[in-house]
């Protein structure tokens, strides 16, 4: 009997023990989460440096409609000619388009690079995987109108950049839209990311971090789906892409060709991941990119 009892009690202390180490690791993994919610949001805030030498930029500043302060360069081009908005994507800041600016200064357009909000020169101190960031672009839009009347506009935006110009709903009417390597919907976008850092069971995490975005940020995932406001571009769209990008899978890619309206093209970029496209393979870029503008904001075949 006393042996049944010893039995008895250390299967208890046995399960008490389990449900110990279940509700440590529970309580970790939640820290982990909450951590990792804590660090994608944070601002990328950093110094530019100094002008470029071989671009002729004025630095320009403007404000949202939030009053966060924005900061850019200004390129100014051949009258007539066409002007561009180009948007870098997370993380990063206006120097990740310079490449872009220069070949499309060589053909005569006017640029704008700007640090979205929280990035680079910008204020703000969160980032909000599109939606703050679709203020920014609209003041930078608005911006640029005024700073280029009578021009033609085109905007290229990638990734972060290309969600936040969807998201816009930009009052500003545009002629050329290229959206490289965007995400269709937040949900999707940090599902993928999980299963390429923790393997494919990573992807049950999703709805932990998604579930921060309104406490943390003040949006639901519900209202970053970019996907789901493509009709509001009402302008040209070329839709690029890596072929292997696992960040936002080709699938993905041909969902979002699938949804936006015409007219439309898509160009897959053979080889390539989630990179930059430009200097994934430069040549084929500008020469694909310069004959959309040229068509859409020339109207030159």
């Amino acid at each position: 009997m006393p042996q049944c009892r010893r039995l008895a009690f250390d299967s208890i202390r046995a399960m008490k023990r389990r449900i110990l180490v279940a509700l440590v690791m529970g309580f970790l993994c939640l820290a982990v989460l909450l951590g990792a919610g804590q660090f994608l949001s944070q601002p990328h805030h950093r110094s530019v440096g100094p002008a470029p030498v071989d671009l002729p930029v004025v630095n320009v500043q403007f404000d949202t409609a939030a009053h966060q302060a924005l900061s850019g360069w200004l390129v100014r081009g051949q009258p007539g000619a066409g002007a561009v908005l180009l948007l870098h994507g997370i993380g990063a800041d206006r120097r990740q388009m310079l490449g872009r600016a220069k070949f499309l200064h060589r053909l005569g357009y006017s640029v704008l690079l700007i640090d979205l909000p929280a990035h680079g020169e910008s204020s703000g101190d969160k980032v909000t995987f599109g939606w703050n960031e679709s203020q920014g672009v609209n003041a930078a839009l608005a911006y640029l109108a005024q700073a280029t009347p009578g021009e033609k506009i085109g905007v290229i935006g990638a990734s972060l950049g290309a969600a936040s110009l969807v998201l816009a709903h930009s009052a500003v009417p545009l002629n050329a839209v290229v959206l490289e390597s965007m995400f269709p919907t937040l949900e999707e976008a940090v599902s993928n990311r999980l299963a390429l850092y923790l393997g494919a069971a990573g992807r049950w995490l999703t709805p932990l971090l998604l579930w921060q975005l309104p406490v943390r940020l003040g949006v639901s995932a519900q209202q970053l789906q970019p996907i789901a406001e493509l009709a509001s571009l009402h302008a040209p769209l070329l839709i690029a892409s890596g072929a292997q990008d696992r960040h936002t899978t080709l699938a993905e890619t041909r969902r979002i060709f699938a949804a936006a309206a015409e007219p439309k093209a898509l160009w897959v970029v053979d080889g390539a991941a989630h990179v930059d496209l430009h200097a994934f393979d430069a040549p084929a870029y500008e020469a694909r990119i310069a004959a959309f503008l040229a068509k859409h904001l020339r109207g030159s075949g």
